[in-house]
């Protein structure tokens, strides 16, 4: 099983989101510059649910 958090970067650089700062932990703040919208991401997650309340957050399609 691939790392769920691996793609979902993947996903949101590509959708011109940056990262921004580590955070506590093994987490990760990105940023959509356009937007100025935030999102953490938790390197070790292997929910594919969380993902893809990630990605809606952030306004893009499931993805997982």
């Amino acid at each position: 099983m691939a790392r769920i958090a691996v793609e979902l970067k993947k996903l949101l650089r590509a959708a011109g989101w940056e990262f921004l700062r580590q955070a506590r932990g093994d987490h990760e703040v990105w940023r959509n510059p356009a937007t100025g919208q935030k999102a953490t991401i938790d390197n070790n997650s292997k929910s594919r649910h969380l993902a893809n309340d990630i990605l809606k957050a952030a306004g893009l399609p499931k993805a997982f």
